[in-house]
């Protein structure tokens, strides 16, 4: 079954906000998501606003990134505050417009130093349900290294191995996939296909949403989970 179609033909907006919809672009590192969320950009113009990866943007202004458990909670702590606010001032700023997230505030459970990611939420005092509802729908682009493709890119942020980022992609796949809005992006030998896939996607996303009050999502996408 393509991505497509594991849509929900009218997909219910549980997040709050002026704006049309939000959108969480995830997945492993290495899937191109914020290569896509750039193109996707692009392609549709001034009705997507892109609010960019916290992650990044803290350890490219010198956020140190540490091993130690303690100080890798408090890592997570603080991408999570920066996420959830840069998400509220997109959407106050741009009022009507599509967020297109580049990660989420759930993302660092999977970055979490615990085998249980309920122990993230319960640090941040929410819970995976209500983080979930802040978004309309996700599109999970698989990372690359499911193919044993490299993921290097020249970008000093990333550091993950190929392994890691399949123990990644697997962990928060795990998580957003709860939504009832998951669309899964398939790991592609040809990267323009996986691109024109996830742009197909959300042009769909948007006309749907721009329809207006949807019908019960269907659970024809449990099958790639």
């Amino acid at each position: 079954m393509s991505a497509l179609d594991q849509i929900v033909r009218k997909a219910r907006r549980s997040s709050h906000g002026d704006h049309l919809c939000r959108i969480a672009l995830t997945g492993g590192p290495g899937g191109g998501k914020t290569t896509a969320a750039d193109m996707l950009r692009r392609e549709i113009g001034e009705r997507i606003v892109v609010v960019p990866e916290s992650a990044t943007m803290l350890f490219s202004g010198g956020f140190p990134r540490c091993n130690e458990p303690q100080a890798r909670k408090a890592v997570q702590q603080a991408i999570f505050h920066v996420q959830r606010n840069l998400e509220d001032l997109q959407s106050a700023r741009f009022p009507h417009r599509v967020l297109l997230c580049d990660r989420g505030t759930i993302d660092g459970a999977a970055y979490w130093p615990s085998s249980d990611p309920n122990d993230f939420f319960t640090e941040l005092g929410t819970t995976l349900e209500l983080e979930l509802a802040r978004y309309d729908a996700v599109l999970f682009f698989e990372t690359a290294a499911v193919g044993d493709l490299s993921i290097e890119t020249g970008n000093p942020v990333r550091i993950e191995s190929n392994a890691e980022a399949v123990a990644l992609d697997t962990r928060l796949r795990s998580l957003w996939s709860q939504h009832p809005n998951f669309v899964l992006i398939h790991h592609s030998n040809s990267f323009m296909a996986k691109l024109f896939e996830g742009l197909h996607v959300l042009g769909e996303l948007i006309r749907r949403f721009s329809d207006g009050e949807p019908e019960q999502p269907t659970a024809d996408h449990d099958e790639d989970k």
